[in-house]
């Protein structure tokens, strides 16, 4: 079951979104102005001064508010149950009276999103873009980076199109290599913008630390990977961006989505990769997720996982003997070929990763990725079955 990460109630108090770190205990008043206090319950009077915002399960009354209001307190009630809550984690209170959950303490699974916007069109994105001016999130993004654990292990930058934010980006990068230093960081691009050497010089000249840049090429041939962006010219402009990026000493993931028009060609593109993109330093075959455009094209896209095993095979195998790094995300064991097992990882985001009834009896399971939850309700491969032993 995917987790709870948002509540809605009643806005208060908020002319715009206001961001702190959940506290469900008092903290000294020094620190208040970081902190969104969550309240479970309400009694008149608790001590709320000093906070960046409340928000509170039960409605609160108009001589409740009224006292609230007179300190300028954001406030957001009648959200409900707060128990999808911990301390520690980080929340946007929106003067819709959503409360956005954008952190949470406990997950290997954080990111920012960056933006709506993006210049490729992918006829599998499971985040549609939106034609929206949304340059302003940056200050946003900014103050989350300032509010989250330094002892954070990894966080993602996605989107749309994180590079769309141009300089901004470069900003981000650079705060998060200032506030984070011990944080991996990890950010999703189409690589198109890296095209313009001077882009990928500045972001290498940044020295992050742990950065990895993930792009995505989806073929050998320039015609199906345009074809796959819905973007002509994409090709040419990702493989140029991944060279600069390589030559500015930036690391790169490559990720192939494996759907009907990119699986036949998955030993071709191994090779390719080998022959041309050796400085990778991971390459990662990923199912496909079934949401956004996907669900849409589902009847072009799917293909059974285990209908595509041998080029599976193959591809991960002919790069693993020849040193390069590689994994497969999004994948059940039970339809992945034994000999890929070990560069099997459990890759879904906690929040939306799930298992089908079957798979309570198999005796793998906690090493199995499961499924994204949006694809266990649409379509699973048919060939799905508890391992009952490994040996089996």
């Amino acid at each position: 079951m995917s987790l709870r990460l948002h509540a809605h109630g009643k806005a208060s108090g908020l002319g715009a979104a206001v961001l702190g770190r959940v506290t469900i205990d008092q903290v000294e008043a020094s620190v208040r102005g970081d902190h969104v206090l969550a309240l479970q319950s309400w009694q008149s009077g608790a001590d709320a001064r000093g906070y960046a915002g409340l928000v509170v399960g039960p409605e609160l009354s108009a001589s409740e508010l009224e006292t609230l209001d007179g300190r300028g307190l954001a406030v957001v009630h009648g959200a409900g149950s707060l128990d999808h809550l911990a301390a520690g984690d980080i929340v946007a209170l929106e003067p819709s009276g959503y409360v956005r959950t954008l952190y949470r303490i406990g997950s290997r699974s954080n990111a920012l999103f960056a933006t709506d916007r993006c210049n490729s069109f992918c006829v599998m994105c499971s985040q549609p873009p939106k034609a929206v001016d949304d340059r302003s999130r940056i200050r946003e993004h900014l103050r989350l980076v300032e509010l989250i654990d330094p002892s954070t292990r990894e966080l993602g930058i996605t989107g749309g199109e994180p590079t769309l934010l141009k300089d901004d980006l470069l900003r981000l990068v650079a705060y998060c290599k200032e506030r984070l230093p011990e944080t991996s960081l990890h950010v999703l691009s189409n690589g198109r913008l890296f095209y313009y050497g001077s882009f990928a010089r500045k972001l290498g000249a940044i020295g992050h630390p742990d950065l990895m840049i993930g792009v995505p090429v989806y073929s050998d041939l320039r015609a199906v990977h345009d074809f796959v962006v819905q973007s002509q010219g994409a090709f040419e402009q990702t493989m140029i961006g991944l060279q600069n990026l390589g030559r500015h000493g930036v690391p790169v993931e490559i990720r192939v989505v494996l759907h009907r028009y990119t699986y036949e060609r998955l030993p071709q593109l191994a090779e390719f990769i080998y022959r041309n993109l050796t400085f990778a330093a991971h390459v990662t075959f990923m199912g496909l997720e079934l949401m956004g455009f996907a669900v849409a094209n589902v009847d072009d896209l799917w293909i059974d996982p285990y209908d595509y095993r041998d080029e599976l095979r193959e591809a991960v195998l002919h790069l693993a003997g020849r040193g390069l790094s590689v994994s497969v995300y999004n994948h059940q064991l039970c339809v992945v070929p034994r000999e890929l097992w070990p560069f099997c990882r459990r890759s879904i985001s906690d929040w939306k990763n799930d298992y089908a009834p079957l798979c309570a009896t198999c005796t793998v399971k906690e090493r199995c990725g499961g499924f994204f939850t949006s694809s266990l309700r649409r379509r699973v491969s048919e060939h799905l079955a508890p391992v009952v032993t490994e040996s089996a």
